[in-house]
């Protein structure tokens, strides 16, 4: 069996030399989480192609389909596919799809489920590309018809690794049909234009290895190892938005420190403006973390910042043009970090000027206490945190739900209102309903930095466009579970990928 296990080069060499020969090559690609009688039916009518049958299967760090998938790692499902006699050879992919494999071992023959026939019904738009793959070096590409299994589906009845309150809150889910609704509100935002104001900030990773105590401090001594800056703040909830809308403006100021310009304009996506005036009496906020590699565990935090106000003439350029340009977007989303950008006057701009505002205040350890989402008289949409909305509410005690429906209600005039809690989810107030809570949707996390804003960002657009406050929760826990596994801003979360772990979590 282990003799059937290859590479894609050696995979490409075999096949040249089958082919040489006579033979039929058919190549077969997909995650093979759980093989079960679809993927066999699949596999025998594809060998009924030609003579010489290839699996390929994605690689687990490509695999799409959210937090704890796949469930088997890759070694394991091609250790499964390569059992089955009628399979020659097994090779595992490292991209997301197969166009690369179909380019190198060249197939006569790629075969693909009846379920991407219609080209449309792909959502990541990869069956297009494959097909051109194949059909340039004169192969073809067929699809199968039999009966249809879904492994996700299969794993979420049998094999879920959730706790059982959320498999009870996905199963209700499921029986709501609620999929197709969530889908349809991803689509409403598609030809939006959002304008995003808020602080510019900088997210210095340094990964060092710790080698001893020193001899003569109370310190541990380190070894540096690398290095990475991110564009954080409001570059990262741009580019979060960016790929769910068509257009992003982003409004900010950036410090005197030029040397970090490159990184931030390099960062941001193509369709995603930005209009930064200069501070030149403060540097960009710059937070450098120390972080153990071996385990991506934060040491402590140094801040390179001045919080102090922007000036009067900044204030009035930053207001003049929120006030001219807000009403030419579907929405204005605020991420105020409590850094010296965002003033009384611009709160009062932002708030009469914008056709919808969404608003989020942090608090962080350089401003705890002082930026508050009471600073802002009413917003349409509020996302903080469930410490934020204690601060803001001077409330240790009372239950997040209460919070959430009565007392940030009284405080800020609001129509819809989420407090994201952590591993216990989100809790939503919408005006005249129910307040509901959304667990989250996975324990499993890698770097808790810009998870909250990524909630944020996704879920404003959704917000504007109408969305219950159970679907805007939803949507905003699947992308907080994407955005956890990302360390710092390696990557932003993007549309297709959510589609696919909502779809795998409601099949």
């Amino acid at each position: 069996m282990q003799t059937k296990l290859k590479t894609i080069e050696e995979l490409a060499e075999i096949t040249r030399i089958a082919r040489a020969d006579g033979e039929t090559v058919v190549l077969a690609h997909g995650t093979f989480d759980l093989v079960h009688v679809g993927h066999l039916r699949h596999l025998r009518l594809a060998r009924r192609e030609g003579t010489m049958l290839i699996v390929t299967i994605t690689a687990d760090a490509f695999v799409n389909k959210g937090p704890g998938r796949p469930v088997f790692s890759e070694h394991m499902r091609a250790e499964m596919l390569a059992s089955l006699d009628i399979v020659n050879y097994v090779g595992i992919q490292h991209a997301p799809m197969a166009i690369d494999a179909i380019k190198t071992i060249r197939p006569d023959v790629y075969v693909k489920g009846g379920e991407y026939k219609i080209p449309d019904d792909d959502i990541t738009g990869g069956i297009v590309s494959e097909r051109h793959a194949i059909e340039a070096h004169g192969g073809r590409i067929v699809f199968t018809e039999d009966i249809t299994f879904s492994s996700s589906s299969l794993i979420n009845r049998h094999l879920s690794a959730f706790d059982p309150a959320l498999d009870h809150f996905l199963e209700a889910e499921r029986e709501k049909g609620s999929l197709a609704a969530l889908l349809a509100l991803l689509d409403k935002v598609k030809n939006f234009r959002v304008l995003i104001v808020g602080d510019a900030i900088l997210d210095d990773y340094k990964y060092v290895s710790a080698i001893g105590k020193s001899p003569k401090e109370h310190i541990i001594a380190t070894l540096f190892g690398n290095r990475e800056i991110f564009a954080g703040g409001v570059f990262a909830a741009a580019n979060h938005i960016a790929d769910f809308c068509k257009e992003v403006e982003i409004v900010t100021a950036i410090g005197r420190d030029c040397k970090y310009e490159k990184i931030i304009i390099n960062s941001l996506r193509r369709n995603v403006r930005l209009h930064a005036f200069r501070r030149n009496d403060a540097p960009t906020t710059r937070k450098v973390r120390f972080i153990d590699q071996s385990y991506l565990r934060k040491m402590f935090e140094v801040y390179y910042m001045d919080d102090t106000p922007t000036s009067s003439a900044m204030e009035s350029k930053i207001d003049r043009i929120i006030n001219d340009r807000a009403s030419d977007f579907d929405l204005v989303i605020v991420t105020d970090f409590g850094h010296g950008l965002i003033t009384p006057s611009m709160v009062k701009t932002m708030t009469g000027a914008s056709r919808f505002l969404a608003v989020n205040t942090q608090s962080n350890s350089a401003n705890i206490g002082y930026n508050l989402i009471t600073k802002y008289p009413s917003a349409d949409y509020i996302c903080i945190d469930a410490p934020e909305a204690r601060l803001a509410c001077s409330d240790r005690f009372s239950d997040i739900e209460t919070i959430a429906g009565e007392s940030i209600p009284r405080r800020v005039k609001c129509k819809k209102v989420i407090i994201t809690h952590g591993s216990h989810g989100c809790v939503g107030y919408e005006a005249g309903k129910e307040v509901v809570r959304v667990p989250a949707f996975t324990k499993t996390v890698v770097d808790t930095v810009g998870a909250g804003d990524a909630f944020f960002a996704v879920t404003s657009p959704l917000a504007a466009a109408g969305g219950s406050i159970d679907q805007i929760a939803f949507i905003g826990n699947a992308a907080g579970a994407i955005k956890v596994g990302i360390v710092g801003h390696r990557h932003s979360v993007e549309r297709v990928p959510l589609i696919k772990f909502m779809t795998t979590l409601l099949k």
